[in-house]
């Protein structure tokens, strides 16, 4: 296959984490005539790494709510994990066969269902595990299922204002409850961590200088006492944790709260993870039966800042190791976890700890972090095609095809550099619309095309921020090296346009999008270059034509020449600041009828088949699924391959957990 016929083979990228879905079937015009016509029974397949002896990062789909136990009794700790997205909704065991602290552990194997904000507590040794209002166990018989119900209410938390309770309780996004003896008196009481998003609001608040104009995201920490008996609870009304210095115990979100005696002075600690990375302690300054808490200090490693890879951090806390300190557990929003090991050393009386270290299993399911965006490419110029894909964390990776013609064996994913550095894109503090709670998420988005002309492939990445960027490729065709990357210019008559929600001024020519919507590159108009398919500012399909100049190449502004069946402008999203943008797209001839068909993310991928066209505009008849499985949670990401060599392009879908799913086209005839 030559490298044009593969850049008309694909497109890719993910739809995004939000604390609201977009239901992209309320989007005008090209839904109108919505049917599902070419929804057929077939089955995707997952997709596996078919090679035994690989490692790989454990890991289940997105977000990570991490249980770990000795579940099969035999001496060391496994690890139990539960995610609560889709398609791979479940509690899943990772079997710890070889023992010590740091195993490859076994394959994922599902114990029960998912459960957002499962907890585990540790009393007298034995795990119990709690979600709000209920207990769990685990069966074989049963799996893991609700067990019993504690009379508290599932939302314990009103807010105070100005000493002025508000009359009505607050929405909260986290809801942690643990076991606890906090007063050390004999019975269990209960801790329950908050996350509070009331002040924060969620959406488009920053004025014109990038400065959040809402109020912060709130963690904070409830006791729940148990004056009764474990036989026979009575709670008291529930009650905020208060530092010494007469402020609320309040983190970034999502607390996570941990009691232990950290510094082993017999009294109980508290550590509390965030909705961003980082960790903070809070050293009790009490006692064991009175604690008083010191106000919360970040947690360091080798005298910076402790962080995990990415956000949403879920920490428990247990002696992991046996060594006779309490370690941290921690999963992370892209579905994998990490042990941080304590030191057993104090500095200026914080707990000391190692970097977070990523636990690993044997290979099964191929996987990218989460909500991953697929392309199908021969990144390395060995004659099969592998996979370069953006995720959440706003890396990018090339997994490479190691062989096996229809059912490829695959290596690991390995992330890609720019500029001699991790290829990573982050919104830091004010770089995504939904506030600076996304601090640490990307949302890469790609195309791999030939954009200047000289037969090496570059990647076009969209992200988080809606500013599309060039890497160039100045390796080989074999052995690909990225420059730094550089924004992608388009010939603007005036001022650069951008969405009326951006805060920030683009640069001369820069073009500016809509945020976590593929840039497909196309040579649209058959002129022999690469053009940029993709949104513009107002979330209309658009073609940006490549021409030539006597300096080399342009882009001219976006032509809106996609149209309905009814000669309407495809709006793929007409919706404000965060529910915008979000589309994922692949053009390619599905049909097999000449015309280029357009695959969208949907429930699986729709079909937007081409009816031709009518001067410089083409219409498209949106058909529905290509099958009936649901695979999206927030959404999908499709691209084409061709694995088994037939020249018809099967469908690959990156979907929120970071795996992938393969359909083949119904006129393959491949095995």
């Amino acid at each position: 296959m030559t490298f044009s016929c593969r850049i008309i083979l694909t497109f890719i990228f993910t739809i995004s984490l939000s604390a609201q879905d977009v239901t992209f079937d309320l989007l005008e015009n090209i839904f109108e005539s919505k049917k599902t016509l070419h929804t057929s029974s077939a089955q995707f397949e997952v997709l596996l790494h078919n090679n035994p002896s690989l490692v790989t990062d454990l890991g289940v789909g997105l977000w990570a709510w991490p249980l770990p136990m000795d579940f099969d009794n035999d001496g060391d700790f496994d690890l139990v994990v539960s995610c609560h997205d889709k398609p791979y909704n479940g509690t899943y065991l990772f079997e710890n066969e070889s023992g010590g602290s740091f195993p490859v552990f076994e394959k994922a194997r599902k114990i029960g269902p998912g459960f957002a904000n499962i907890q585990v507590s540790y009393i007298d040794g034995v795990p119990r595990m709690l979600i709000p209002g209920k207990e769990l166990r685990y069966t074989a018989s049963t799996g893991l299922v609700a067990w019993k119900n504690l009379p508290i209410p599932r939302n314990v938390h009103i807010w105070t204002k100005e000493g002025l309770p508000f009359k009505e309780k607050h929405k909260i996004r986290s809801n942690q409850w643990k076991y606890i003896d906090f007063d050390e008196d004999g019975d269990l009481d209960v801790i329950i961590g908050v996350g509070d998003w009331h002040d924060y609001g969620w959406d488009d608040a920053y004025n014109a200088a990038g400065q959040w104009t809402n109020g912060p995201l709130r963690g904070l920490v409830y006791l729940v006492l148990n004056t009764g008996s474990d036989n026979d609870p009575i709670y008291a009304a529930p009650r905020l944790l208060y530092t010494s210095a007469g402020e609320p115990v309040e983190v970034f979100g999502r607390p996570s709260p941990n009691f232990a005696d950290f510094d082993q002075d017999g009294d109980l600690d508290l550590l509390c993870g965030e909705f961003l990375d980082r960790f903070t302690y809070f050293e009790n300054q009490g006692t064991r039966k009175n604690p008083v808490f010191a106000p919360g200090r970040f947690l360091q490693t080798k005298d910076r800042l402790l962080t995990m890879d990415l956000q949403m951090v879920t920490p428990i806390v247990l002696d992991w190791d046996r060594d006779g300190d309490i370690d941290i557990v921690s999963g992370d929003e892209d579905g994998r976890v990490a042990f941080i090991e304590n030191t057993g050393q104090l500095k200026a009386s914080l707990p000391q700890f190692k970097a977070p270290r990523y636990f690993q299993q044997k290979a099964d399911r191929v996987k990218f972090g989460a909500l991953a965006t697929p392309f199908g490419f021969d990144w390395d110029g060995d004659g099969d095609m592998d996979i370069v894909a953006g995720n959440t964390a706003g890396y990018v990776a090339f997994i490479e095809n190691l062989g096996g013609g229809s059912n490829p064996r695959w290596a690991a994913p390995s992330l890609l550099n720019s500029g001699g550095k991790p290829l990573r894109i982050l919104a830091g503090p004010s770089g995504s619309i939904q506030g600076p709670a996304e601090a640490k998420w990307g949302y890469t988005t790609l195309s791999v095309g030939n954009w200047d002309t000289d037969d090496l492939p570059d990647l076009i990445v969209n992200s988080i921020w809606g500013a599309v960027q060039w890497y160039r490729n100045v390796g080989t065709r074999k052995n690909p090296k990225l420059e730094a990357g550089r924004f992608v210019e388009v010939d603007w008559p005036g001022d650069a346009p951008k969405p009326s929600w951006v805060w920030w001024t683009p640069k001369v020519n820069q073009l500016v999008t809509q945020w976590r919507t593929t840039p497909v590159v196309i040579d649209w108009n058959h002129d022999g270059l690469n053009d940029l398919v993709m949104l513009d500012h107002e979330g209309y399909l658009s073609l940006f034509a490549r021409f030539r100049t006597g300096q080399g190449l342009g882009l001219r502004p976006g032509q809106r020449v996609f149209t309905n069946e009814h000669g309407k402008p495809l709006r793929l999203n007409s919706r404000h600041a965060g529910k915008s943008g979000r589309r994922k797209l692949q053009i390619v001839d599905w049909d097999g009828d000449g015309l280029r068909d357009i695959l969208l993310n949907s429930q699986n991928a729709d079909l937007l088949k081409n009816l031709g066209s009518d001067g410089d505009n083409t219409r498209f008849r949106n058909l529905g699924p290509v099958s009936q499985q649901k695979l999206s949670g927030h959404s999908t990401s499709p691209t084409v391959v061709d694995w088994n060599g037939d020249t018809v392009p099967d469908l690959l879908l990156g979907t929120e957990s970071g795996f992938f799913y393969h359909l083949k086209n119904p006129r393959s005839k491949g095995q």
